[in-house]
């Protein structure tokens, strides 16, 4: 960004958050943002810049003595965020979450310049900094609705593990690794914890699937599209896939039994036991999550659409609070989700969640939990009850909850 004046940061919260807290979170949005050096939005008012890239910015010129009154508010809600006489500084807001921007800029009591935010037909820029799969299935709806509604031309940038599902059951969205120097405006597409820069509300304190709502503005809760396979049915038997890893330790299923007693019962039942994990195994600080040795090994780095073809075809599927869980749930598939460390209403509806609320659980939904690593246990590590949120999960308890499962779809094709 220039540099040749001031930055100065306001805020739109009341709250007083410690300077050192701000410092820290806006450090880390530039990391993850990469805003462009330089303001691009030019205005016909000389030296006089703004733009949407990483909330609102805006150069106000140097006018020597003089000052221009700038007043920044809510366009909908007609709230004021600031209003001061200002020259020669950069203004940038905390916020970089959708708001509904509305300026105006006064000189000697005569208003010069007003503008409020209008994406419509502009290039709004919008990045996915995690390569989770879980929150782009629950994020993508919202982009497409703000592409919908507000009619722009929208830059999707996400990794590429991602942009294969993304293309196919969105096709409205165009990508590209940055933003170009049109670029109106920019999101950043995350779930935040203990950060109110990125969200309106920190992402634990709600389901997944409305977190869409606190970073683009969006009134309505939505779902994903229905992941359609691409080809038919490759196994004829009746099959179930499994995945037993995800992207931390504190997500996995620690009883030492569980995964090979209900791999045994699914293969009594009948059931092929495909696991569908990227790796065979992953180890964390000791802690070994790998393929159970009766299941088929269907394991690989393979795209995201080759999982979603055996997803369709599945009876169900067996899993943690991960990606493959949305992925399946995406795809329509009925999903078993073995989960401790979070609270029942976080992920996506399934009557067949499997938890002991007799144990420590839900942790992760505690905002007061302090996250030094996702490998650890934030209430009892390094004592003997580290991870009994799921180590007290017995393999009877999610036995029994596929045999509920198994009821039910079999009442379904009478």
């Amino acid at each position: 960004m220039e540099d040749r004046f001031p930055i100065r940061i306001f805020k739109c919260s009341n709250e007083n958050y410690p300077q050192t807290l701000m410092s820290a979170w806006l450090k880390k949005f530039q990391e993850i943002a990469e805003p462009p050096e330089t303001i691009l939005g030019e205005t016909e008012f000389e030296g006089l810049r703004i733009d949407f890239n990483c909330g609102l910015r805006m150069q106000i010129p140097n006018l020597g003595e003089d000052t221009l009154r700038v007043v920044i508010g809510n366009a909908d809600s007609e709230e004021i965020y600031f209003d001061e006489d200002v020259s020669g500084v950069i203004l940038v807001s905390f916020e970089k979450f959708f708001i509904p921007w509305q300026i105006e800029i006064f000189f000697q009591g005569t208003q010069i310049f007003s503008h409020t935010f209008n994406p419509m037909g502009m290039e709004v820029f919008f990045k996915f900094p995690s390569a989770a799969i879980g929150d782009a299935i629950a994020l993508l709806p919202y982009v497409s609705d703000f592409i919908r509604r507000l009619k722009c031309k929208p830059i999707v940038s996400m990794a590429a593990n991602l942009r294969d599902i993304a293309k196919r059951y969105y096709p409205d969205l165009v990508f590209a690794d940055a933003r170009s120097d049109k670029t109106y405006a920019s999101y950043f597409v995350g779930t935040w914890m203990n950060f109110l820069a990125g969200a309106s509300v920190d992402s634990r304190l709600m389901p997944m699937e409305i977190i869409g709502k606190t970073v683009l503005g969006t009134p309505y809760t939505l779902q994903t599209v229905r992941y359609i396979p691409t080809k038919s049915r490759a196994i004829q038997e009746p099959y179930v896939c499994i995945g037993v890893q995800a992207s931390g330790t504190w997500k996995g299923w620690h009883h030492p039994r569980g995964w090979d007693e209900v791999v045994a019962y699914l293969k009594d039942a009948g059931y092929r036991v495909l696991c569908i994990d990227r790796d065979r195994e992953n180890v964390y600080e000791g802690i070994s999550s790998k393929i159970p040795a009766e299941a088929e090994d269907f394991t690989g780095d393979i795209p995201l659409i080759e999982r979603i073809n055996l997803l369709a075809y599945a009876d169900f599927f067996v899993g943690l609070s991960s990606g493959l869980s949305w992925l399946a749930h995406a795809a329509g598939c009925p999903v078993v989700m073995i989960s401790g460390f979070t609270l029942p209403w976080f992920e996506f509806d399934t009557p067949y969640r499997v938890q002991n609320f007799t144990k420590c659980h839900g942790c992760f939904n505690d905002v007061r939990a302090e996250w030094v690593h996702v490998q650890h246990c934030p209430y009892h590590r390094g004592t003997d009850r580290a991870f009994e949120c799921s180590r007290s999960i017995s393999p009877q308890q999610v036995i029994m909850t596929i045999e509920r499962l198994r009821h039910d779809l079999s009442n379904e094709n009478k």
